[in-house]
Order: C-alpha cells, then structure tokens, then sequence
C-alpha cells in the first residue's frame, strides 16, 4: 500500500496526508448526527418506559440545536476536504505533468526510439489523467471508508461485543475475494492500457499521414489500422469490466451483509432481554454510516487498482536515466573523433572505429552513400546518444563528461526537416535566444534573407504558423530556421542537408543565409550535392561507418576514390531527362 501511495503521488507521499486528514474530519463529522439521533431517540423513549420522568423537553431542544450547528460544522469540514483534496491533486498533476516532461527532455534520443510517440502522450495525458482522479476521488474516499469502519469497531466494542463483531465479521471475506482476484486486475489492467496506448498511436498516425491516406484513398474503414486498434480497445474495455464487475460486486456485497448478520443478531437479543432498543437503534445508525463510504470504496477498487497500473508506468519512465555530466567544453577548439564505434540500441554498429579532427573555424564537409554514418556524427557530437567506444571531445574534454544543456549552448543545428511550432513567427524565431528583443529577431531574420517576406505577411512576426509550420513554404521554413541559429550564435554549426530540398530560387536564398550564418564559425555540414562543398575546408568521405577519404575537394578527385566515383556519378545524371 506505501508503494502505491509512492507512485500515484510522484514519490510525495506527504503531500496526501493534509487531503487524507480532512477526509477522515469529514467522516468523523458525519457520525456525530447519529450519536445525536440516539440521543434524541433515548430520550423520547425513557418518557414512555418510565412515564413518571415526563418528556425532557429542554434536552430535545439541545439536541436539535446540537444538530443545527452541526451543519455548520459539517460545511466546513467538507469544504477543506474540497479545498485540500481537489487542490492536491490539481497541483501534483500540473507539476508532475511539467516535471516529467521536462525529465523526457533531459533522455537520449534512445529512449525515444524505443517508446511510440502515441504511448508518451497518453502517459502525459491519459495517466496523470487517471492518477489525478484517484488522488482527487479516490483517496480521500478509501481512508474515510477504512479509517471508520475500524473506529467504529473500537468504539461499538465497548457498547456490544456481540453486536460489533456481528457488523463487521463478513468484511476480511470480501477483502479476501479482493486480494484474489488481484492478479486477474494487473493483468487486464496491462491489457486495457496496452490497448488504449495502441488506440492512441495509431489515431496520431491517421491525423499525422493524412495527406497520405487522402492520397491514396485509405480513409474511412480502409485505414484497418486504426479500426482494429479501436476494436482491440473495445474488446479490452469489454473484457475488464465484465470479469471484474461480478468479483468486485460479489466483495461488495459480503462486506454489506455484515449489516443484515448485525440485524438478526440484535433482533435475538433484543428479544431475550439482553439489548436495549436504544442500543440496537445505535448500531443501526451507525452501520448505515460506515457501510455507505465503505461500499464506495469497493465500488472503486477497481479504479484505483486501474490507476496503480497508471502510475507505476508514470514511475517506470522517471527511473529512465538522463544523459549525465557536470562538465563544459570550450568553444573555438577542435573537435576529436578518436576510434569511436557507436550503434543505434543493440543494432548493427553504424560507426567503427572512426577517428578524424575538425580544426577550428572551418568548414568540413561529410559525404557518402545513405547509411554511412553522417547525421550520426553529428548527432553524436551534439551528444544525443553517447558512443559505446572511443571518445568525442572538444578542446580536450571528452562531451560525455559534459553536461549536455551547457553544450548544446555553444552548437546550432539546421535540419532538412524544419519543424516550427505553433506558435507566432517571431516566437518561433526567439528559440534561438529566449530572451531576445524584437530588434534582434529582425536582425537575424534579415540576415536570414527572410524578413522582406515575413514583413509582406498580414501581422508580420506576429503571424501565428500551423503546427511544424504548415502554412509556410519549405525555403520559408528553412530560413526562420537558420535566423533561430543566427540568433542563437553558437560557435558550432551542424548543417544536415539544409538546402537538399528546396527549388533553385529559395536554395539561392538560403545559401545566401547559410553564408552568413557559418561566418567565423566551425562548420559541419551534410550534403549529397558534392557541388555545394567544393570549397570545403575539408572533406570527410564515409562508407559503411568508417573513413574513407579525406582532404580538400581537388585533393580528393585526384585519388581516383570514393569521393571521386560519387563525384562522376553526378555529373553524369546532371544532365538526364524525362523523356
């Protein structure tokens, strides 16, 4: 149980125990109107047991104002049991969604390879979702069920053992069939999220490839990916409630017939004399009080067990490992690939033994065929993954020693595929620096070559872009990136086949950017047009995870190599045509 209320509260056990508290004021509230009734009721019947006493008048009108105040009471008790449990659970929901989103940021790449995409957002969602319900909900409603069921046994022992143990002596076998059918939950539980999770990815999928589906005429019933993931759902949806409705019902209704054993037990002895009918209106009253919060309880274990499921997976990705380092690299200084090998999970080594030095203020130039490693380096010199062998360092420090906030400060990347958000175009740019003012976002947008066509647009760069900036074109896309990069003016600039994609018009325009953005910088660019780099500082030439070549462009057409086969492979389909 202490593991449970660990995970559903993010490891912030304390944090429940004010909710907890007033849930058990609140049901400690709710038991003194039936003390009171007793009291009332005992008094109307000692007039007509003992007639010479009369109707204590006065004590009744006591009672009743007893009674009357005690509402008060009672609203107050429940509004902080409103205030503590729904602000707890809203504020550890908010706070655990951010935290844990920042914790994913802080993971290597890796850890995004291994999990689907669909799955993460229904954690951030769906499982916060149904962990705040069960900490808003549930909670407050399992410790005022158990905590007064055992009081009340502590108490009523003291009026009538008989009848005490008569109330609750059916409640250890409904929590036996619980505990029973523990298992068959987890299991269904795992089998419900498995199926949402799939639900959920393969939805993204539809919206995300709708174009494509459009295309080639897949929508509707002929996507049958998503409608068996949605069937898959409903059958797991089916098949948890239907197995666990009868066995919690079955909990549930042993537990309550400790009322109806309690009945037939005071109705024996009432009728030998040996109990009072005061007494046995007490234990009625107070039965109904705590069998009430008590069947909540089981109507809702099914739930919380739900939820534990929930929050374990929140828990399994927080014990996810970042990327560690405390350390901070140099900017201006070489950049040393000493025999590294590195490989995508337990996959086929992309990179064997590579070693090369990228000199400062240079531009170096990766080429070779699809699969030969290029984007890897780059990835690995901005520390996304981590090598398995040799070591990557900057200025002498080794970067996986360095932490990598502080690294990725001195490097700007430009990707083929930018992804704006949505968000103003202007915001979009301040990624490069946070707190840049709206001077200095022109500025890098006019080195960008793109200010004249955000200034044409309708509120300029306050002009909100669809998500991953769908609104804009691809050379359009590709500049605000490099004014992110410009803005940001970071010493290393990581450029992966930034222009491969664009007409001749918008490729002149963004190299013209590029120009600017590579001033006084170390470059590593990525290019398949070996026309683009003929002015290189220096060209690496990969395959198959190793260096091939290296030298200049001239240097490396005179070996007769790779570089040069690829090279010819060019000219020569520089001049096809569709015929």
């Amino acid at each position: 149980m202490n593991n449970y209320f660990y995970n559903i509260s993010g490891g912030k056990i304390s944090s429940l125990l004010p909710s907890g508290f007033a849930a058990l004021l609140d049901g400690l509230a709710k038991m003194v109107p039936a003390a009171l009734l007793v009291d009332l009721f005992n008094t109307i019947y000692i007039s007509f047991a003992e007639p010479d006493t009369g109707l204590n008048v006065a004590r009744m009108w006591i009672v009743c104002a007893i009674l009357f105040v005690w509402l008060a009471v009672e609203y107050v008790a429940y509004a902080s049991l409103y205030d503590k449990t729904y602000g707890v659970a809203y504020s550890l929901a908010a706070t655990g969604r951010l935290s844990l989103a920042e914790h994913i940021r802080r993971l290597s790449l890796g850890f995004f390879g291994r999990r689907d995409p669909g799955d993460l957002t229904n954690l951030l969602l769906g499982d916060y979702g149904q962990v705040e319900h069960t900490i808003s909900h549930n909670v407050p409603q399992l410790i005022s069920g158990l905590a007064l069921p055992l009081l009340a046994l502590a108490g009523l022992l003291f009026v009538d053992w008989q009848m005490a143990l008569a109330m609750f002596v059916a409640a250890p076998f409904g929590a036996l069939l619980l505990w029973a059918t523990d298992s068959v939950q987890a299991k269904l539980s795992a089998t419900h999220v498995k199926a949402k999770n799939e639900a959920a990815s393969r939805l993204q999928e539809y919206l995300t490839g709708i174009r494509e589906i459009k295309a080639h005429n897949m929508g509707g019933q002929r996507f049958e990916r998503l409608r068996l993931s949605f069937d898959q759902l409903k059958s797991a949806s089916i098949r948890l409630e239907g197995i666990m409705g009868p066995m919690i019902m079955g909990a549930m209704l042993l537990t309550r017939s400790g009322m109806t054993l309690m009945i037939l037990t005071g109705s024996y002895l009432l009728v030998g004399g040996e109990l009072s009918l005061p007494v046995f209106l007490l234990f009625l009253l107070v039965g109904t009080r705590v069998f009430e919060p008590l069947t909540v309880v089981l109507i809702n274990y099914g739930e919380m067990r739900y939820s534990a499921f929930s929050a374990e997976r929140i828990m399994e990705v927080r014990r996810e490992q970042p990327l560690q380092g405390t350390g901070s690299v140099q900017p201006g200084q070489p950049i040393v690939f000493d025999r590294v090998t590195f490989g995508y999970d337990a996959g086929k080594p992309v990179l064997r033994d590579l070693s090369f030095t990228i000199e400062p203020n240079t531009i170096t130039a990766l080429v070779g065929p699809s699969g030969s490693g290029k984007s890897t380096v780059t990835r690995l010199i901005s520390r996304f993954w981590d090598a398995q062998r040799g070591t990557i360092a900057i200025g002498g420090e080794p970067v996986s020693g360095a932490d990598p906030e502080r690294l990725l400060q001195h490097i700007s990347m430009v990707f083929q595929d930018v992804y704006l958000f949505q968000d103003t175009i202007g915001n979009n740019i301040r990624i490069g620096k946070m707190d840049a003012t709206q001077e200095e976002i022109e500025e890098a947008a006019k080195r960008a070559q793109c200010h004249e066509f955000i200034r044409n647009l309708p509120q300029g760069y306050d002009t909100p872009v669809g998500e991953g900036g769908s609104t804009l074109s691809g050379g359009e896309k590709q500049r605000i990136s490099i004014a992110r990069a410009l803005l940001k003016d970071a010493s290393i600039v990581l450029l992966d086949e930034a222009t491969a994609s664009l007409d001749p018009e918008n490729e002149a325009a963004v190299q013209e950017a590029i120009n600017e953005l590579v001033t006084g910088k170390t470059v590593i660019l990525i290019a398949h047009r070996l026309k683009t780099i003929q002015h290189a500082d220096k060209i690496l030439v990969l395959d198959q995870g190793q260096l091939a070549e290296e030298g200049t462009h001239d240097e490396l057409l005179a070996r007769q190599g790779l570089y040069a086969r690829l090279w010819q492979l060019q000219m020569n389909t520089d001049g096809w045509r569709v015929k």
